[in-house]
């Protein structure tokens, strides 16, 4: 399959065919491989995620620094000046389309540095006993320690609080406690209010206080903080290998992409909400007739939140832009739509569909089946994109929610009986693995897991 199969229809343009960067992986392992050889600290954590997490050191990188020497060699191989902040007016380099780690360049006299980024770096310092001091207070946005200086090498933990930069700055008093209010905010976000358009308008308005308290970019990173704990305690295989990453307080440092359900009446608020949070349009998939369903995806740059967002989607839609249009309700339900019917808007009650990480896809599937958690087939398995779901949570669903579909015609007597007493599909954590910085997804591999997802599938297998 040619990386061009992997993308669907975006905007009439090819803004969002995303290339594959081999050369500028292979170039950066090389450097890493260098760092870890001569580093003893990082390359026994490297092992160590490799064994207790099933995840790879490379894709907990941050940045990296090289030398003046590598610069030319990294534009030639598509990275580009970026425009952030640096202490000493350092160059910085991004490779603008592919998921690699960003470059420093230092002077040649300086120690190469590899910066981590866990999720939150009290919790890996405490995790590794390290001796040295954080610097930057808690919630500041840029937090750095040095885990480990040896051979000319510096590995670094960082943590980013809604800032791309590179110059730690002071947090004063009243910002700590806008910061603290707002998170509030987000933890005591009702998700069951007496309709979901009352849960929307709701929503809505606390995003409003939200924002006048931190800003757009620190409203996106707390939100979604919320939605990973919210879904977490709903998915055992996601508390399992939180456990774990949790004992090298790593965190989900490592998600790749946040999944959200949607009802077609609330896809275009739920789009719109994001949109407030910063995120700007990706590419959008059409389906139409081959599996029913739409799918809009959504990147918030500074903060690094990728969302895929599905809707049922009906054949004759596949024109429309119905990350925009507000769709009519439609006679049947497809897999999305049965999903959101049941369990209700991952928005609201029912919480994200998935969480998608990078993990070193073989390694995690054999580490959670001695765990008990098993994955499902792989729908994407490719040199530059393997994907698989672990077997989905049985929620039980509400008399109310059942009776309200039945009566609808919706779902028959008899799958409406089979769900009372067994329970529907719920959600799934993802093991997702990116060769070649590609940074796309692969259309009719995921119209495949949908399909295979779909909670009447399971009654059928009963």
């Amino acid at each position: 399959m040619s990386q061009n199969e992997s993308n669907g229809e975006t905007n009439g343009a090819n803004a969002f065919d995303w290339p594959l960067a081999f050369a500028a992986e292979d170039y950066l392992r090389q450097a890493i491989a260098t760092f870890l050889a001569r580093n003893r600290f990082a390359q026994t954590l490297a092992t160590r995620m490799r064994l207790e997490t099933g995840t790879d050191f490379f894709e907990w990188i941050d940045y990296l620094t090289l030398p003046e020497s590598a610069g030319a060699a990294l534009q030639d191989l598509g990275f580009e000046h970026d425009k952030v902040e640096t202490p000493h007016g350092e160059t910085v380099l991004k490779h603008p389309r592919a998921t690699l780690p960003r470059v420093v360049i230092r002077s040649q006299e300086a120690d190469a540095v590899v910066a981590l980024r866990p999720e939150n770096l009290a919790d890996f310092v405490a995790a590794h006993s390290l001796i040295g001091r954080i610097e930057g207070s808690p919630y500041a946005r840029l937090r750095r320690v040095v885990a480990s200086a040896e051979n000319g090498t510096r590995l670094d933990a960082i943590e980013r609080n809604g800032y791309r930069g590179f110059i730690a700055a002071p947090l004063h008093f009243a910002d700590l406690k806008s910061i603290l209010e707002a998170r509030e905010l987000w933890r005591i976000r009702r998700r069951r209010c007496g309709s979901d358009s009352a849960g929307f308008i709701e929503a809505r308005e606390i995003l409003h206080d939200v924002t006048k308290l931190v800003g757009e970019d620190l409203a996106c990173q707390f939100f979604f903080e919320e939605a990973r704990r919210y879904w977490e305690r709903r998915n055992h295989a996601a508390q399992i290998q939180k456990r774990r990453q949790d004992q090298l307080g790593l965190g989900w440092g490592n998600h790749d992409h946040h999944t959200f359900r949607s009802s077609r009446e609330h896809f275009v608020d739920v789009i719109e909400f994001f949109l407030r949070l910063g995120f700007t349009k990706r590419e959008r998939y059409y389906t139409g007739a081959e599996a029913g369903w739409g799918a809009q995806i959504m990147e918030q740059p500074t903060v690094g939140i990728v969302v895929f967002a599905d809707v049922d989607l009906m054949p004759e839609e596949t024109e429309v832009d119905f990350s925009s249009v507000r769709l009519a309700p439609a006679k049947k339900l497809g897999t999305v739509g049965l999903w959101v019917g049941l369990h209700g808007e991952s928005f609201l009650e029912a919480g994200m569909h998935h969480l998608e990480a990078r993990f070193d896809f073989d390694a995690l599937r054999e580490q959670l089946e001695k765990e008990g958690v098993r994955m499902m087939k792989p729908f994407s398995d490719f040199r530059f994109l393997r994907q698989a779901f672990s077997e989905g949570e049985l929620w039980p669903v509400a008399p109310g929610r059942l009776d309200h579909l039945r009566r609808a015609g919706l779902i028959t007597p008899e799958q409406a009986e089979k769900f009372a007493s067994e329970g529907a599909l719920g959600s799934h954590l993802e093991n997702l693995q990116r060769h070649g910085g590609f940074k796309g997804f692969n259309q009719k591999s995921v119209s495949v897991i949908i399909n295979a997802t779909d909670p009447r599938k399971s009654l059928q297998a009963a």
